[in-house]
């Protein structure tokens, strides 16, 4: 049996809050507790991305809910930290699919893209009727994007694309592509090709996508492989802002911060089962196991953790606001709270013992999701070396 969610703030971390703020998360818990969670362990099952939910949350406001203008929400960023916490806590998959709209495409147009490009697409986008995918992995390419293989060929007043991309969520469902790929320069060796993204509509002659199947990870999300065999798109296309890897590695950061709050939000669904579950679960004596101290201690150390990841979460979130956040937050906040939700998954499935592999609760679904949090983004071990080389100025890579 499912329980329904009892909020997790064991610190008043709700004083630190503005009330649009707490006005956002309720709005958000209360349409992932109506919306998502009935169907979510279903489409979990059939390996389905609930798609029929996409122009609700459009209506809501969460696409690009950080951007002003162009029929966005111009929320601040620790609205939107909250938005992506409640996201998560119904399904990675499903705040992975709003962060990749969001951050991985809706911003790059906004950031780099012309006036056209920013009127055409983003209003379409803000609904949920257009939708969007990031190439920038590929399938040899994960942490070292520069060495990509993706080229572009200037050829009058078009760009000629081909290459490969890979991991890439909603690429099959997707309108449009922003793709990052090296333009040829003649007189310049390869390796110095410059990096420049495109946006790249999917229904180009030359451009494809397949589905990766045999996921047991995040099977509630579109997860894709792209590939371009002499694309050609306009010059127009191109995002003329975009200006080498700092470009792409931009976009990852926005994805980063809302992962660092979504993965919180992970957390607390499996912190509230296992608490809920161990005062009802009766063993021994019949009383609750909530009464046995390694019980105890489990539960514990699952409310410390995530008392300080929404603290920490909330600094960054600040510091964001005030234009201060670096990138060495982000990946402190990312790296740590994605660590901590699993950490919390795990040791609530023991608590749950036999049940806790079961999915007529959440806590299996999302150990396994979490599993790609950690990977993607940047893996755990690249924020590490992106903190260390924050703390000692030399670079580990």
């Amino acid at each position: 049996m499912a329980f329904r969610f009892q909020g997790v703030d064991f610190m008043d971390f709700d004083s630190l809050l503005s009330e649009d703020e707490v006005m956002v998360r309720t709005n958000t818990r209360a349409f992932i507790e109506d919306k998502l969670i009935p169907i979510i362990e279903q489409c979990n099952r059939d390996g389905r991305f609930p798609r029929e939910l996409v122009r609700p949350m459009g209506e809501l406001g969460f696409f690009g809910a950080t951007l002003d203008a162009y029929g966005c929400a111009g929320m601040n960023n620790v609205e939107y930290g909250l938005l992506t916490q409640e996201l998560e806590r119904g399904d990675s998959g499903i705040r992975s699919s709003v962060s990749v709209q969001s951050a991985l495409v809706m911003y790059p147009i906004y950031e780099f893209g012309s006036e056209e490009q920013k009127s055409f697409w983003l209003p379409k986008m803000a609904t949920g009727e257009k939708l969007g995918c990031f190439g920038l992995t590929e399938p040899d390419f994960g942490s070292n994007p520069g060495g990509m293989r993706t080229r572009a060929r200037k050829e009058g007043d078009a760009y000629v694309l081909n290459g490969e991309k890979m991991w890439i969520t909603s690429g099959s469902i997707a309108d449009v592509a922003v793709i990052w790929a090296k333009v040829e320069e003649p007189g310049v060796a390869a390796p110095d090709w410059k990096i420049r993204g495109f946006l790249v509509e999917t229904d180009r002659p030359g451009f494809s996508a397949h589905d990766v199947h045999g996921k047991w990870s995040l099977r509630a999300s579109v997860t894709s492989g792209l590939s371009m065999q002499d694309v050609s798109v306009p010059a127009a296309n191109l995002l003329p802002k975009s200006d080498g890897l700092k470009s792409p590695l931009m976009c990852l950061n926005q994805a980063r911060y809302g992962i660092s709050w979504g993965a919180i939000g992970a957390a607390m669904a499996c912190y509230d089962t296992a608490l809920q579950y161990a005062k009802q679960r009766k063993q021994f004596r019949n009383e609750a196991i909530a009464s046995h101290q390694l019980v105890q201690e489990k539960l514990t150390w699952m409310i410390s953790e995530i008392t300080k990841a929404q603290l920490l979460a909330l600094q960054v979130g600040r510091l964001k606001d005030r234009g201060k956040a670096g990138f060495q937050h982000i990946s402190m906040a990312k790296k740590n709270n994605v660590w901590m939700a699993l950490e919390c998954a795990r040791k609530a499935r023991d608590i749950l013992g036999a049940n806790g592999i079961s999915d007529d609760y959440p806590i299996m679904r999302h150990m396994m999701n979490l599993e790609s949090v950690k990977t993607y983004e940047g893996t755990d071990d690249i924020h590490t070396l992106i903190i260390g080389h924050s703390i000692t100025g030399i670079s580990a890579f």
